[in-house]
């Protein structure tokens, strides 16, 4: 009968502590949480679509919406993609300079978009309890407000970051992550636009 064979001791010290993408674990939080997200949005837009049979009108009583300020959220959200993806980029590079600058510019942008927002909300052609239009569709753009709030506020504290802070592997997998989620704001915030904003133009 053969001897057991020993184990065989591997150095893992030299092996990196993070990972970008699919290997990293911060990926796949991110990756949960959006699914999370998104599905809370499709029922918000199921229970949208449930309504409109229901109205002689849609929406009853009011006009569309107005498109000024949602249209300039749109363009503004797909301008923002430009230094976001640059700051994924430059991330995977581990370029501190790069990252620096460009993660700034994209909470900048953030930071535009929430003042959009709010002229946006200040604009829309109905309160939230005025009717079931209403409660909805401020509903539906309320749910997208706050990604938009918690994304810019992990790009302001990750910007803050990489100004104050030493920089490792770690950091810049986490400005990736990051980056990841704005793609999802951006993706949700023209769904959100065509179904509150056109959807009324077209039934």
């Amino acid at each position: 009968m053969s001897a057991a064979k020993k184990p065989v001791a591997v150095d893992l010290s030299e092996l990196p502590d993070y990972l970008f993408g699919p290997g990293s674990i911060g990926f796949w939080g991110g990756i949960a949480f959006m699914l999370i997200e998104g599905m809370g949005f499709v029922l918000a837009v199921g229970a949208y679509f449930y309504l409109i049979p229901y109205e002689q009108q849609w929406p009853p009583g009011a006009p569309a919406p107005p498109l000024f300020w949602a249209t300039a959220g749109v363009l503004l959200a797909l301008l923002s993609e430009v230094p976001n993806v640059l700051t994924s980029r430059r991330a995977k590079a581990q370029s501190l300079p790069g990252v620096k600058l460009w993660i700034v510019v994209t909470a900048l942008f953030a930071a535009a978009l929430i003042v959009v927002r709010a002229l946006e909300f200040n604009a829309f052609n109905v309160r939230w309890d005025q009717n079931a239009y209403g409660s909805i569709s401020w509903g539906v753009l309320i749910m997208h407000h706050a990604d938009l709030i918690t994304d810019a506020y992990d790009t302001f504290v990750l910007a803050a970051l990489v100004f104050t802070k030493p920089v490792d592997g770690r950091k810049f997998s986490d400005v990736d992550d990051n980056a990841l989620f704005w793609h999802f704001v951006v993706a949700t915030w023209i769904l959100t636009y065509v179904i509150v904003y056109w959807v009324p133009r077209w039934v």
